[in-house]
């Protein structure tokens, strides 16, 4: 059975405000003229933020800079491979949480913790081991939060023999209440109730701003997956945490549980409008450039094939597999959809062979992709 958590709330008048300025940048977002590389720059720009404050938090040392040398370029830091670690599987689990929310994949224990395996793997994980994560097991004992200069208790998570009981309660909470609530108030519940329950001894703040990564994508805020909440969290570091501590003790079991969390709400509510305005801000000033719209044109497209205009940012032609490693299909359904599109106009054949089968897009969409841009990487014009 599981154990019920009784947290109260109020959604204050700063918390209406925020979430209707939420809810008209998204729409503002969602009509915005853009091209698809400009798009992707930006993408690849709040992800890289993404991945580095939301380690730095967590005490990574390493530099924007220096996270996208290891990211992109595969360069080591001089004694920094711990921190390298961090970066590479805080990577490989938004990737593929931004996989899941594309594909509507529903929330279980396992997803969750199979982002946590990822969390804690260390390694930018191939896409041909996409099928073999192996979901962490909960802690089997007591954890503590301890001050990292005093080492005076901050918190004491609830006992390992609760932690699956409330795990399964939060899933069925989220379940319950995401067609209920507004879905940045459901996130913000999500991620105070999960670094709550601590299940892991390691890596719980991340796993808890990934899933609230994920109901937010999944729910539709995404934003075209070009904001960062981390940069806000990590910006705020202090407010952050003050947020997070409710209670009259450091005891889960003597208040935490029953907690009124409306300040974490505001806090976390606030952050997003302010990440969703700066979204705002970089699109109006893209659009603003002599950049060409081609919004038409991918008007005529399905959310697929848009995503999959991604694919010809560096390469001409592509295959079936990739195709299938970008929606995680299996190689059937994958190379079925191929051929929908080679039908539809969208791609057309350029290696026919079987064995190295590859596609390019056709004439009409192959401009979408030709637009020259200063910097794919998201610096000069494009800089958040």
């Amino acid at each position: 059975m599981p154990i019920k958590f009784n947290l109260r709330y109020a959604i204050s008048p700063r918390i209406a405000s925020d979430l209707m300025r939420i809810e008209g940048i998204k729409a503002s977002v969602e009509h915005m003229p853009l091209t698809v590389l400009v798009l992707s720059s930006l993408r690849e720009t709040a992800r890289l933020c993404s991945i580095h404050y939301s380690t730095q938090i967590e005490g990574n040392q390493l530099k924007i800079d220096q996270v996208e040398a290891v990211l992109t370029d595969g360069k080591a830091v001089a004694g920094r491979a711990r921190d390298e670690a961090e970066v590479k599987g805080y990577y490989a689990a938004l990737t593929r949480v931004e996989r899941w929310a594309y594909s509507q994949e529903p929330l279980t224990e396992r997803l969750i913790q199979q982002i946590h395996a990822l969390v804690m793997s260390g390694v930018m994980r191939g896409d041909e081991g996409r099928k073999s994560i192996k979901p962490t097991p909960y802690r089997d004992g007591q954890n503590v939060i301890r001050d990292a200069q005093t080492r005076q208790i901050v918190y004491l998570p609830p006992e390992a023999s609760d932690v699956f009981g409330l795990m399964r309660s939060l899933i069925a909470w989220i379940k319950e209440n995401e067609t209920v609530l507004p879905i940045p108030i459901v996130a913000a519940i999500a991620h105070y109730q999960y670094v709550t329950i601590h299940p892991y001894y390691d890596g719980n703040g991340r796993t808890a701003r990934l899933l609230a990564t994920f109901i937010l994508h999944r729910g539709g805020y995404d934003l075209k997956g070009i904001y960062s909440l981390e940069e806000y969290y990590a910006r705020n570091l202090e407010a952050y945490y003050t947020a997070l501590t409710v209670g009259a003790s450091h005891n889960y079991y003597l208040g935490r549980a029953e907690a009124d969390i409306t300040a974490w709400i505001e806090y976390f509510i606030e952050g997003m409008a302010n990440a969703c305005e700066k979204v705002l801000k970089q699109m109006e000033r893209v659009a603003l450039s002599d950049i060409p719209d081609q919004s038409p044109l991918l008007r005529t497209l399905d959310p697929k094939q848009r995503k999959a205009l991604e694919l010809f940012r560096s390469s001409t032609e592509i295959t079936a597999r990739q195709i299938g490693q970008l929606f995680d299909f299996k190689p059937r359904t994958s190379a079925q959809l191929c051929q929908k599109w080679v039908k539809l106009g969208f791609l057309e054949i350029a290696n026919p062979t079987n064995r190295n089968r590859s596609y390019r897009l056709s004439a009409e969409f192959k401009n979408l992709v030709e637009v020259a841009v200063t910097d794919t990487r998201g610096r000069g014009p494009l800089t958040p």
